[in-house]
């Protein structure tokens, strides 16, 4: 996170939050779709392999070019979003149209640091990282349980990360792939 704080230069102190978006390669570059102020970076990827990506289904966190927010399935996001400007896909899907992932055991033995996105209206998402290790079946009831999202979306695991300045958290994760950064508006009112 410090490589993105620098990367960013004057904008850092804009930052509202940051984390890892997704899983990579070893060069850190995005295996599955990814687009970037409307420009496909990267293909959906919907090949078989294994690991988390390939837990089918897995799926898309986009921003339309409406501002809508939304999470869907990898097979159905050409169909449902049909003009993305940010886009970034992984793996597996948490919650699909309400249900648990049909393949997670309600507290499986997998039990890692982790971190998601968790859609619950077209102007609400959830960035949620987990404190310790926690199960996918117990990290998607939380978002669809505790939180309200229909959908939501695994991002990634061991390496999740976050920069919250506000919380004065800046994990320590240097290497990684795709990155969700929220700014605060440019202009926006100083504190009252």
């Amino acid at each position: 996170m410090a490589a993105l704080e620098q990367s960013l230069g004057k904008e850092a102190s804009r930052v509202r939050f940051a984390m890892n978006a997704g899983m990579y390669d070893e060069e850190g570059a995005p295996i599955g779709l990814f687009i970037e102020d409307g420009a496909e970076r990267k293909s959906l990827n919907t090949r078989s392999g294994s690991g988390n990506f390939h837990l089918l289904p897995n799926g898309v966190f986009a921003v339309d070019a409406e501002g809508r927010l939304s999470v869907t399935t990898s097979s159905r996001f050409r169909k449902e979003v049909p003009s993305p400007r940010w886009a970034t896909q992984s793996g597996p899907m948490l919650v699909i149209d309400g249900k648990l992932h049909p393949k997670f055991d309600a507290n499986g033995p997998s039990q890692l640091v982790r971190n998601g996105v968790g859609v619950r209206d077209p102007r609400t998402a959830f960035f949620v990282i987990s404190e310790e290790g926690v199960s996918f079946g117990r990290f998607a009831r939380f978002f669809r349980d505790a939180l309200g999202c229909k959908d939501a979306l695994y991002l990634d695991g061991s390496v999740s990360s976050l920069w919250d300045p506000g919380a004065g958290r800046q994990d320590a994760f240097s290497e990684l792939g795709p990155m969700i950064v929220v700014l605060k508006r440019s202009g926006a009112a100083k504190a009252r």
